[in-house]
């Protein structure tokens, strides 16, 4: 259901489709059968992301048809009878373009991503060259990654552990933020987030990470999987996810330099008694010798270019905290309750011995049942209450503690 939505998302943003199947990594026709099933549910473009609720999404969910055991069409079929003369090829150093015109005068009429995700998954991503890279548009790209300073002195825990960072460095004016934490847990990266759109006064429009496992949860070079909690918070604060491939430093090359600088001019031969006094330091650091230096690829100042250039494009600052919510999946007991963070929940329906994906937050459970919206639900004291039908409104007091890290 969040990848549906994300789908939905950046179509009412006005991206074309092609665009939404890279972000979302998936195929393209996914994306138009996806867009075409909403509309028959009466969404138009013009319409506000408010319109994808639970209830919509879940809808659109349900129409769409089982996808193909082994993800791949009659195309990668053709392909796999043709694998050794596709190999001399790639061997001899022939275009993929070049491939699907030769294959098509052979009768084979491929699409050349397609081809281009075989010859990735058969022999391997071809060695590419450094070449620049265009800035892009100014407010537009947000590249983020971690990098290991040294280690302090923990209050809480009274040993020393290691201290990393959190380097945010926007595309245009590569004006840097820097978020410290002893984890890089789901929790520290969404504070970090948190605390950068306070710093930067407002949101970047896309967000480039590496491929850390709070944000991709699986990492693939051709279909990474995205962490659903942190999915959940890009929709929220209104940016897109768009992560670097898997081992491809240039696609960040931004941040890669960031990382390296923070280390070597903020944290290098300093002794800092806590986190909280390094954390006020580093935050002095990125807007004075970080951002009023002479950068040198743009030979110009950081935080002058960004306050020029791109403060005024930025997406509106979060004026609230966000909740990070708990997911997990629950089996429905005989009595018609489940446990969720050590509270228990009816469940109303026929779901006895099932299992339902629940996502909870400091307000509300809700319960999903074969990707439906099967009930908001409050919490009961005794495991014998009976079932009752889902309540219209959720009720805010009874809402399960959340944990914020690694969810």
């Amino acid at each position: 259901m969040f990848e549906v939505r994300e789908v939905l998302r950046l179509w009412l943003a006005c991206l074309a489709f092609r665009r939404i199947a890279e972000m979302v990594r998936c195929d393209r026709k996914t994306v138009t059968k996806i867009v075409r099933i909403a509309e028959a549910h009466g969404l138009v473009r013009t319409d506000s992301p408010d319109r994808l609720t639970d209830d919509f999404v879940g809808g659109v969910f349900t129409e769409m048809a089982p996808k193909v055991p082994d993800r791949h069409g009659e195309a990668w079929k053709e392909l796999v009878g043709h694998r050794e003369k596709l190999e001399g090829w790639r061997n001899d150093d022939v275009p993929a373009k070049k491939m699907v015109e030769l294959l098509g005068r052979q009768g084979v009429v491929v699409p050349e991503r397609t081809l281009n995700r075989y010859l990735a998954a058969e022999f391997g991503a071809p060695e590419r060259s450094t070449v620049p890279v265009v800035d892009g548009e100014p407010g537009v790209e947000l590249q983020v990654d971690f990098g290991e300073l040294g280690k302090m002195f923990d209050e809480e825990t009274g040993k020393r552990r290691r201290v990393w960072a959190l380097v945010f460095t926007a595309g245009v004016s590569r004006h840097t933020f820097v978020w410290l934490s002893f984890n890089q847990n789901l929790g520290t990266v969404i504070d970090g987030c948190e605390a950068a759109w306070v710093f930067f006064g407002g949101v970047f429009k896309v967000l480039v990470p590496d491929n850390m496992a709070t944000v991709v949860t699986k990492a693939d070079a051709l279909d990474p999987v995205l962490n659903v909690a942190f999915v959940e918070y890009a929709q929220s604060r209104g940016f897109l996810i768009d992560p670097a491939r898997v081992r491809a430093p240039q696609d960040k090359g931004r941040v890669e330099r960031a990382v390296q600088f923070v280390q070597t001019s903020f944290w290098a031969g300093e002794d800092f008694g806590c986190l909280v006094e390094a954390q006020t330091a580093a935050e002095l650091w990125c807007r004075s010798r970080a951002g009023l230096r002479t950068h040198g690829t743009t030979r110009a100042q950081p935080a002058v270019v960004f306050a020029e250039v791109e403060a005024s494009v930025l997406l509106p600052a979060p004026t609230e905290r966000y909740d990070v919510p708990l997911y997990k999946t629950a089996k429905v007991h005989r009595d018609h309750h489940i446990q969720v963070a050590n509270s228990l929940y009816s469940v109303p329906g026929d779901l006895i011995g099932t299992t339902v994906d629940v996502r909870a937050d400091k307000a509300l459970v809700k319960i999903f049942s074969g990707g439906q919206l099967g009930a908001w639900c409050r919490k009961s004291k005794l495991r014998s209450v009976s079932p009752r039908p889902s309540p219209a409104t959720a009720d805010a007091a009874t809402g399960p503690p959340v944990s914020v890290g690694g969810t």
